[in-house]
């Protein structure tokens, strides 16, 4: 018997149907994500001293969530936030933030969809802004951030004043990810998942340029085919899914650690 062939969108439209019965959301609070958030970029060795940054929306105007100052990704616990206001002055909590987290105040206001920013200096993301080289889309796993990542070709300093944030946000646009040559690199979300789920892809995608580099120039995907996996992977279902199983990695390597 004779199977006939059928359109993609069939399948794309059924699975994602599935995912939605079968892939059930767990429920955390904010602090306990954006706990495993920071943990889940230790695990992936994207700790860089007290360099990296993490920050939710606050539900308060211009306000934000994010690690006290002094902590690494893999000491955070869900104590460990706090909100703080335009200036920098805690809200809630105690203790500082980063000063170098003020630029996330103007990638804030000028993108009303976001509500996570997750900033490293990642290894292999922080080897592509050493040599100043933006992200080519070569391979299915970094298809995330096909025609979804920009890249600042100069260093603007610390960002710890207004002026870098105004470079940062601008050079951004309406991408998720960016790669800031000579610093690392940002990815924002809708979500503290998806900033994370981007995070972890970037930083892949990155290790896997320079490697494949050493064959000869990359060869990127097909523009249609690229997009295509880029909508499908940045799927809420498969980001939530992503998300709660290096959650679960999370939880094993700390049992591990305690036994």
């Amino acid at each position: 018997m004779n199977t006939a062939l059928r359109d993609k969108s069939y399948f794309d439209d059924r699975a994602t149907q599935e995912m939605a019965t079968n892939l059930k959301e767990t429920k955390r609070t904010l602090h306990e994500t954006m706990a495993y958030a920071c943990q889940i970029l230790a695990m992936t060795e994207q700790e860089a001293g007290l360099a990296g940054q993490i920050s939710i929306r606050s539900e308060r105007p211009g306000a934000y969530w994010t690690l006290r100052f002094g902590l690494g990704f893999d000491e955070a616990t869900p104590d460990d936030f706090i909100e703080v206001d335009r200036d920098l002055n805690t809200l809630t909590g105690e203790g500082m933030a980063n000063p170098a987290t003020r630029f996330h105040l103007w990638v804030y206001d000028a993108r009303p969809d976001v509500h996570s920013i997750i900033h490293t200096h990642s290894p292999w993301a922080s080897a592509l802004a050493a040599a100043r080289q933006p992200l080519v889309i070569a391979q299915m796993d970094m298809t995330p951030l096909h025609n979804d990542c920009a890249f600042l070709g100069e260093w603007p300093g610390v960002p710890i004043a207004d002026h870098e944030g105004v470079i940062i946000s601008e050079a951004l646009g309406d991408k998720r990810s960016i790669i800031l040559a000579h610093h690392g690199y940002l990815t924002v979300g809708s979500s503290c998942e998806e900033a994370t789920y981007l995070s972890v892809y970037l930083e892949r995608a990155a290790r896997l340029q320079v490697r494949a580099q050493a064959f000869g120039p990359l060869q990127p995907v097909d523009d249609a085919l690229a997009k295509e996996a880029h909508d499908y992977l940045l799927k809420k279902s498969i980001v939530r899914a992503t998300f709660d199983y290096w959650s679960r990695q999370v939880d094993r390597d700390l049992r591990s650690r305690r036994a």
